[in-house]
């Protein structure tokens, strides 16, 4: 079971919230240290989740994905083997972690053109961050109209 609390704020203001953490950042080496420090705080996931079923393709790195529908939210664990792909799920998870489905459907990442992350990553990089968008929107495009559930998989 995946242990995330309820966001305390709204996803539009924790987009926000990201996008003035960046902006504190004068130059793009700052930023990108700053995006390492983020995956390093992500909790632990649990070696036996590193399963080839929980492995995202499209991404140049190894990105394993797991999420879980618990109270109509979507509680999502993830990691990778490479730093700034860490950081990358780092984001996303303060975006779209805890959320619903029709607050993740109705929230596309401006985040990634706001903080400049669409100019300043490599393709395969970029590559890797949508494949990580599109599970998360296809766990919760499968959720929708579901409404409250209780302990169900993604």
């Amino acid at each position: 079971m995946i242990d995330v609390s309820v966001p305390e704020t709204g996803i539009d203001e924790a987009q926000q919230d990201l996008i003035d953490d960046f902006a504190f950042f004068d130059d793009w080496l700052d930023r990108y240290q700053y995006l390492i420090d983020q995956g390093r705080q992500l909790p632990p996931f649990p070696p036996e989740w590193q399963r080839e079923e929980n492995k995202l393709q499209g991404c140049q790195s190894q990105v394993w994905l797991v999420g879980e529908w618990r109270d109509g939210r979507l509680r999502m664990a993830a990691i990778s083997d490479a730093a700034i792909v860490s950081g990358l799920i780092a984001l996303l998870m303060r975006i779209y972690n805890g959320r619903t489905a029709d607050e993740i459907n109705s929230t596309p990442p401006a985040f990634i053109e706001a903080i400049g992350l669409d100019s300043h990553l490599s393709p395969t990089r970029s590559n890797g961050l949508n494949a990580m968008l599109q599970a998360i929107f296809a766990m919760a495009s499968a959720h929708a109209g579901r409404g409250v559930t209780s302990g169900e998989a993604a």
